[in-house]
């Protein structure tokens, strides 16, 4: 790769109405998501050291229950640290 970072790479080729995660264990994997308003969807691609490895297209009206979705497991998560965090900071009851 000349000059650039991963996210540069990944957004060149982006619709102006989509997205691009980067993938945590890095070697240029990443998620686009794009919208295509003229076809009443939403396309999920996923990328590999700039190459696209598969397609998924969501029709406009799953959105909602996708959104829902990671909302639920975003919301489960944060339940979940939350306790962690409060069981860490209880002193012990053995004394």
């Amino acid at each position: 790769m000349c000059g650039g970072s991963q996210w540069d790479m990944a957004r060149q080729h982006l619709p102006r109405t989509g997205a691009v995660f980067l993938d945590p264990r890095g070697e240029d994997r990443s998620l686009r998501v794009t919208w295509h308003h003229d076809q009443q969807l939403v396309v999920l691609s996923l990328w590999r050291d700039n190459v696209c490895a598969g397609t998924f297209r969501l029709g406009a009206d799953e959105v909602p229950d996708l959104i829902a979705l990671l909302r639920r497991g975003l919301d489960e998560s944060y339940d979940a640290a939350r306790d962690r965090i409060e069981r860490l900071d209880r002193p012990s009851e053995a004394g």
